[in-house]
């Protein structure tokens, strides 16, 4: 099997994040628009403005996937249409799904398709039956382990088949398979195979025995909440597999999460294709990999059942906390004018800078200014100038990137 780099498809949730994965190395972002996607609680775009986002997509020589991949109601389906008719005209170049009727509408568009994780895809006849329907990749199930992977990428293209293989490499997963989770639905009405996954797993839970002679708090071990997919450490063995597209999740997350995880892998797959991903450099990739939000790493399913993968909280390295908001700022000098709001910014600190547009970027600060006369420290209800090496925007918020003791 010769060797081909394969595709990294990056979340994006909103502008922000966008920004973020197009500077940090995607090959192509996947986003959904407002209803009938699975991250219903990610700000999402508006389906007008699909266009728009092709266009910026296309300028920067990225591809663009419309995720239309939940469940889909009878009286939604004329919606579905409208959806695709406009995602069709904006020239997306694929749309991700798995209902069938979503798939015959696509293809009667002349859509490319993805088919979702959601489908469950875990052997080689179905993958050959999608195929044969005209899809054009699929995301095989998180359950496949490593070999399943190499035995149906090695066999799907018997027979001169041209579909694709994708893969999760990175971020959240669900206790049940591959995302099938009912608990949501039934303790709170909201459906997580609609995308309204309020994610009653992650909580603590109070157990009492029905004497009230003692009772237990299960927050140490989140019993339902599985820590999340990390492949960094094997990265070289899913590029020896024959994958040809590796896909991180996570469209609900934040831009600094997507600006990092999305940088580490790209430098992992670069450093493949040039024969340099070693054990030193993975360990490195994983140290940043663990300063943005996780609840701990797993390998999935790759190798096996998860064993002892229970989550145990929150685990990054890093927090942001926020302190202000950027008021104007000065392009020709490079200054921001920063009010700060809460706690206090000092010479020193790492900053974080979140807008609309601007992607997490980050920024230690090494001089401050308040009438032109030099501050140590900026105290709340200030307002002061801080040097910064790229272009931020009015209201953009600003945080504190500290270290977690």
């Amino acid at each position: 099997m010769v060797y081909k780099a394969p595709e990294l498809v990056c979340p994006a949730g909103d502008w922000a994040s966008l920004t973020a994965v197009m500077e940090s190395g995607a090959d192509s972002v996947y986003f959904g628009v407002k209803g009938l996607n699975m991250r219903h609680y990610a700000r999402n775009f508006d389906p007008l403005e699909l266009k728009k986002l092709m266009t910026v997509l296309r300028e920067n020589h990225i591809k663009g996937y419309l995720a239309l991949n939940s469940i889909v109601m009878n009286h939604e389906l004329s919606k579905v249409r409208q959806i695709l008719a406009l995602a069709k005209d904006a020239g997306v170049d694929a749309v991700i799904l798995w209902d069938m009727a979503v798939l015959a509408a696509a293809r009667e568009l002349g859509l490319n398709v993805h088919l979702s994780t959601q489908a469950s895809v875990a052997n080689v006849e179905a993958f050959r039956e999608y195929a044969r329907l005209g899809v054009t990749r699929i995301v095989l199930a998180r359950e496949c382990t490593l070999e399943d992977i190499r035995v149906i990428a090695r066999q799907k293209d018997e027979g001169g088949g041209t579909c694709e293989l994708e893969c999760f490499i990175h971020g959240a997963m669900c206790v049940s398979l591959s995302g099938r989770c009912f608990l949501s639905s039934f303790s709170y009405g909201e459906s997580a195979n609609r995308g309204r996954c309020v994610q009653p797993c992650r909580h603590e839970y109070l157990i009492r025995d029905l004497e009230g002679e003692c009772e237990y708090l299960l927050g140490r071990d989140y019993i339902l909440s599985p820590r999340d997919l990390c492949t960094i450490g094997f990265l070289d063995e899913l590029l020896s597999a024959g994958i040809d597209a590796f896909k991180i999740e996570g469209r609900i997350r934040s831009a600094e999460y997507f600006r990092v995880v999305t940088a580490c892998y790209r430098e992992g797959i670069d450093a493949y294709s040039r024969g340099d991903l070693n054990a030193g450099l993975k360990q490195g990739l994983q140290a940043r990999l663990q300063q943005v939000y996780n609840r701990g790493f797993s390998q999935g399913f790759y190798f096996g059942r998860p064993q002892d993968d229970v989550s145990r909280g929150l685990e990054h390295t890093r927090k942001k906390i926020f302190v202000g908001e950027v008021r104007r700022y000065y392009k020709r000098i490079g200054v921001a004018e920063i009010t700060v709001i809460h706690d206090v910014i000092r010479v020193g600190d790492p900053l974080l800078f979140i807008g609309r547009s601007t992607p997490a970027l980050s920024a230690s600060v090494q001089e401050m200014q308040m009438d032109h006369r030099p501050l140590d420290q900026a105290l709340k209800g200030q307002t002061v100038g801080v040097k910064l090496p790229f272009p931020v925007k009015p209201k953009d918020k600003v945080f504190l990137w500290e270290k977690i003791q």
